[in-house]
């Protein structure tokens, strides 16, 4: 009888731990989905290297992350829908663009911001936007010698 009793007592104390664990994982990862900001979108002709989830930067602080990628059928660009925190206005004459963090580096989400005094409402659009540039073509661009 006391081995079931310690069984009993080991069992709910390593389920307690684990309970424990995943209330603390899911704070640190924020999983639970309170991100208390607002979404913004850009058009791109490439969206190479970036996926659902890439940071959004400004001064390459970051700011919010890529939500949601889809294909226009209509004009062929690549429509990005993006978070920014809460408190962070964007002047609306800002710019995007698709930057790498080094040669082996990821990609992330720039925004540079514009100098006007009126800013992008949730759900407002970044019309001046830069697509990624292939490393790939890029140095085939550098071996072929072209002069463009």
């Amino acid at each position: 009888m006391a081995e079931n009793t310690t069984e009993v007592l080991v069992g709910t104390g390593v389920l307690a731990v684990a309970v424990g664990f995943l209330a603390y994982a899911t704070g640190v990862a924020d999983v639970g989905g309170s991100s208390n900001g607002y979404e913004l979108t850009a058009s791109f002709g490439s969206v190479e290297g970036v996926r659902i989830g890439t940071d959004v930067r400004m001064a390459g602080v970051a700011i919010g992350e890529v939500t949601n990628l889809t294909l226009n059928p209509e004009t062929y660009r690549a429509d990005a829908t993006f978070s920014v925190q809460e408190g962070i206005e964007i002047p609306d004459d800002s710019a995007i663009s698709i930057s790498s963090e080094g040669l082996l580096g990821g990609n992330f989400v720039e925004i540079i911001p514009g100098g006007s005094p009126f800013t992008l409402d949730p759900g407002g659009e970044i019309e001046d936007t830069q697509s990624s540039v292939s490393l790939i073509t890029l140095l085939l661009q550098f071996v072929a010698g072209s002069d463009e």
